[in-house]
């Protein structure tokens, strides 16, 4: 690196533009690339319409370029660190640039256009031609792709050059338009992204006319509201008339929906001992499959005024994202949840409890709550009451000699888990797959550490992709390797890394005077 502070105003003008360059270049590099891993990833990789494990239609992607297996994305996911979405974008694109459009991508390559407008063109008009399954003459598509690259040359700003040039498509073949959209519809999927202070957004892909519909329909009803005196802010009511119009809670006739909490506890944490003058609990709740986790923070060292430095372990989360811990009483209340008693199964649901290794994190048990009042009155059959005898009460489910897992060991997986474990998947674990790492065909045990959580899709990734590799360690820690041989890691959420250890001398907490129970 330079140091830029000894270039005058017109080299540092010129350190931009090269930077520009640059970019340009290896976009158009980047582009050749991917292509090239494409290419060795045929579609003849893929199971045939009739062999058992392919993709079920209606389910499967749909944005898989012509040619190429569905399962590249996944492992360009994987191999740069990305999303599926961006990877399956990153895809496209670099195939439309190099089979399609090689006069827009000598354009990037020289540094003529930059990546926004290349991306522009791209987006008109990516697939129209006969070569790439579309119904437009190639001549043509060169001829548009021509006035296209002038364009951009000329300046014309990126969202300007995509719509002249689908323009100049569409003058050419009226058609174009009618195909680009319901190509777009086939596309159309409801997702949700986190932002911050516990709030997300809710994003719905739709034709411009509903979206102006439904966009007018909630202003309406906020407007009504206003109108007799509601005082909170416009966008805020609007917001709540969203919710309102699909979570409909005035409507008695659909099915209830609850929730199932899980109560995540590090061992210590089961104890109550006076910190500063205080009695403060452990544990917290949470919900593994989806739903809804917090996990307290770990507890003070006794004596020495030290605290455990806090992670994102500490952090209550609903479906991932982070929320405050106002919001997560205000969530246990609205489920009915809490108690004099303390926390009790929603109405309808369920209440779990996961104890976990108070120093690897790992988990250790699933049980109920009425279980656990049990197994602590009942205490050890073999020793008196009250004495500390060390022995097992309570440990992981044991394996079975059957291919299909039990329900015990369908809780605890899911709640080591928490979400699909293929690296940068984050389906939640309830609407996942159990697997067998080593396939129980090959001698795989059924057994809570050859199980693990995996999506349909990448269920399907791991047992008909070829040349992928799935390894799982005892504690969880599932080891993913591509045909290209890269190599990612995913832990169990609350799996301490293993440098963890050593910050109190082996131990991921100060020393605690009381002992864990035993299990």
């Amino acid at each position: 690196m330079l140091e830029p502070r000894g270039f005058s105003d017109a080299g540092l003008v010129g350190e931009l533009g090269a930077l520009a360059d640059v970019r340009a270049q290896l976009a158009a590099y980047e582009a050749v690339v991917v292509a090239e891993l494409a290419r060795r990833r045929p579609v003849e990789w893929d199971l045939s319409e009739e062999e058992p494990g392919r993709g079920a239609e209606g389910w499967r992607p749909v944005r898989v370029p012509v040619g190429v297996s569905e399962f590249l994305a996944d492992e360009l996911a994987v191999v740069a660190g990305i999303s599926p979405t961006a990877a399956t974008v990153l895809a496209e694109r670099s195939l439309v640039l190099v089979r399609e459009l090689p006069a827009t991508w000598a354009a990037l390559a020289d540094s003529l256009i930059d990546p926004p407008r290349a991306n522009a063109i791209v987006a008109a008009l990516g697939g129209q031609s006969e070569s790439a399954g579309g119904r437009v003459d190639p001549a043509v598509v060169a001829e548009v792709e021509a006035q296209a690259l002038e364009w951009a040359v000329a300046g014309e700003t990126p969202r300007r050059l995509q719509e002249r040039t689908a323009a100049a498509l569409i003058a050419l073949d009226e058609a174009a338009a009618d195909r680009r959209r319901k190509q777009a519809e086939r596309l159309t999927d409801v997702t949700t992204r986190a932002t911050a202070d516990g709030m997300g957004e809710l994003i719905a892909g739709m034709s411009m006319p509903v979206a102006v519909a439904c966009r007018e329909t909630v202003d309406a009803y906020a407007r009504m509201a206003k109108a007799e005196g509601d005082v909170r802010p416009i966008g805020q009511l609007r917001t709540q008339v969203m919710a309102d119009l699909i979570l409909r809670p005035w409507d008695t006739t659909r099915e209830p929906v609850t929730a199932h909490l899980r109560v995540h506890a590090p061992l210590p944490a089961l104890h109550t001992r006076p910190t500063n003058g205080r009695v403060t609990p452990g544990g917290a709740p949470s919900a593994p499959g989806g739903g809804l986790r917090a996990s307290g923070g770990a507890p003070s060292s006794p004596g020495d005024g030290r605290s455990v430095p806090r992670d994102d372990r500490d952090t209550a989360t609903v479906d991932g994202a982070p929320i405050t811990a106002g919001q997560l009483r205000e969530l246990l209340e609205q489920l009915d949840a809490i108690c004099p008693g303390g926390l009790q199964a929603p109405t309808g649901g369920t209440l779990g409890i996961d104890l976990a290794d108070p120093v690897s994190g790992a988990l250790r048990a699933t049980v109920t709550r009425p279980k656990l009042e049990r197994l602590a009155r009942r205490c050890c059959p073999d020793h008196p009451a009250g004495t500390d005898c060390g022995c097992a009460v309570l440990d992981r489910p044991p394996a079975v000699d059957r291919y299909t897992p039990t329900p015990a060991q369908y809780r605890f997986v899911r709640a080591r888990d928490r979400t699909c474990r293929h690296p940068g998947c984050r389906r939640p674990a309830a609407r996942t797959d159990l697997d067998h790492v080593r396939a129980h065909r090959d001698g795989g045990t059924t057994d809570c550490t050859n199980l693990c959580c995996l999506c349909r899709r990448h269920h399907r990734l791991k047992t008909h992709a070829p040349r992928w590799r799935f390894t799982m360690s005892d504690d969880g820690v599932l080891t993913v390797t591509t045909p290209s041989g890269a190599t990612r890691t995913t832990r169990p959420p609350d799996l301490q890394t293993p440098a963890a250890f050593q910050l109190f001398g082996g131990r991921s907490s100060p020393p605690d005077d009381d002992d864990p129970p035993p299990f």
